[in-house]
C-alpha cells in the first residue's frame, strides 16, 4: 500500500497569521517528501479560512522547490469552476515546472457557499455534468487539435500549450462516491478517490465494493483506488481521546460550512459554541474514535491493514484537523516513523 498526505492551511481566527501557517504547511509536505511518502494532495477552495486553497496549482509549484521525490497532486481541484482549455494548459505548465510530479484529483465541489460565489445558480448535479464533459476533454487537449461541440462548451481546433512533460499527461483520479461516478472513472481509465468522511468502517468497505462493482463492467486495465481519512496517531491512550476532542470539533465546523446556513465574516463562519459541539451527537468525540483513523500507534496500524486487505491502493492521511502544528507534526512524525514500516 501507498501513502500520501492531503493537507492544506487552515485558518480559525483571526489571531492566527496567515504566512505563519504557510510555514507549517510546507512544514509537513516536507516531513511527507523526507519520510517516503508517495504523494501530497492540496485541494482548491475559494472565501473560506477553514481551508485556504485558492489554485492547487500554485501551491504545488511551490512545493517543488521544498520536495525532491513526493509526487504532487490536486486534491482536489473543482472541475467546474474551470474552463477545459485553461484547465489543461494550468495542468500542463505545472507538469513542466514540477518535473513530470503531478497528478490530477477531480471533484465537482461540494460547498454551495462556494458555488454561490463562484458560479450563481450552479448545483451539485450539474457540477458533476460539466466534470464528464471536462475530464474526458484534458487527454484530447494534451494531445492535440481537439474540436469539442458539447453541452457545456464549444470550441474550435485547440492544442494544449504546453503540453506536459507525462506522456498521456499527468494522472487522472475522480473523488467518486456514488455507483454512477465510480462507473465514469473507470470506463474512462481514471483513478478513483473515495472519502468516507466520519461514516466509518461500513462506509470504507461499501465504497470499495461501488468501485469494484464498477471495475467487473470494465474490459480495460483496473485502476487505482485511494481512501482519504481523517488520521491522527496518539501517544497514549489519553491523547486518542484528544485527538477525537479535537476532530469532533473540526466535523462540527465542516458541517457547518456544509449546510451553508450560519453567517461569515472575513473568511471565518460564526463560532461554534462548545454547548452546540456537545449536543451534536453525530460528531461526539467516541464517535470520531469509533469511525475515523484514531488510535495509538498499533491501532493505526491495525485499521489500516483492514483498509488494505478491502483492496486499497493508497492510503491518504487527511491532517487537517484545527489541531496546533506541533500535535500535527507529532501525528505525522509517528504514522511515518512507527506506523508505515509496517507496510514496507
Amino acid at each position: 500500500m501507498d501513502f500520501s498526505l492531503f493537507a492544506h492551511m487552515e485558518r480559525l481566527n483571526a489571531d492566527q497569521d496567515h504566512k505563519t501557517l504557510y510555514d507549517d504547511f510546507i512544514g509537513l509536505c516536507k516531513m511527507a517528501d523526507q519520510g517516503g511518502m508517495r504523494a501530497i494532495w492540496t485541494g482548491e477552495h475559494h472565501g473560506m479560512e477553514f481551508t485556504i486553497a485558492p489554485n492547487p496549482f500554485t501551491t504545488l509549484v511551490d512545493l517543488s522547490h521544498h520536495t525532491k521525490n513526493v509526487r504532487l497532486g490536486t486534491g482536489t481541484v473543482i472541475v467546474p469552476f474551470w474552463h477545459p482549455i485553461r484547465l489543461a494548459g494550468e495542468a500542463a505548465m505545472t507538469d513542466l515546472i514540477t518535473g513530470g510530479r503531478l497528478e490530477i484529483g477531480a471533484a465537482r465541489g461540494a460547498y454551495s457557499y462556494e458555488y454561490e460565489r463562484m458560479s450563481p445558480g450552479l448545483d451539485a448535479w450539474d457540477a458533476g455534468q460539466r466534470m464528464r464533459e471536462t475530464l474526458p476533454l484534458l487527454r484530447a487537449l494534451w494531445a492535440g487539435d481537439c474540436e469539442h461541440e458539447g453541452t457545456f462548451y464549444n470550441f474550435p481546433t485547440t492544442t494544449s500549450a504546453p503540453k506536459p512533460i507525462q506522456e498521456n499527461g499527468p494522472p487522472i483520479w475522480v473523488a467518486a462516491r456514488d455507483p454512477n461516478s465510480h462507473e465514469f472513472a473507470v470506463q474512462n481509465g481514471f483513478n478513483v478517490q473515495v472519502t468516507p468522511l466520519w461514516q466509518g468502517e461500513d462506509e470504507i468497505a461499501s465504497l470499495m465494493a461501488r468501485f469494484n462493482a464498477a471495475c467487473a463492467t470494465h474490459d480495460g486495465p483496473r485502476p487505482k483506488v485511494m481512501l482519504l481519512h481523517h488520521t491522527y496517531v496518539a501517544s497514549d491512550a489519553d491523547d486518542v481521546q484528544v485527538g477525537a476532542q479535537e476532530l469532533s470539533r473540526f466535523y462540527n465546523y465542516f458541517g457547518a460550512w456544509f449546510q451553508n446556513k450560519r453567517p461569515v465574516s472575513q473568511g471565518l463562519i460564526e463560532e461554534i459554541s462548545a454547548d452546540d459541539v456537545a449536543a451534536n451527537a453525530m460528531m461526539a468525540p467516541e464517535n470520531m474514535a469509533r469511525d475515523l483513523t484514531i488510535g495509538t500507534t498499533q491501532e493505526v496500524i491495525d485499521r489500516i491493514k483492514r483498509y488494505e486487505d478491502m483492496g486499497y491502493d493508497e492510503y491518504a492521511f487527511w491532517i487537517d484537523s484545527g489541531m496546533s502544528h506541533e500535535r500535527k507534526h507529532a501525528s505525522l512524525a509517528r504514522f511515518i516513523d512507527d506506523v508505515m514500516p509496517a507496510f514496507a
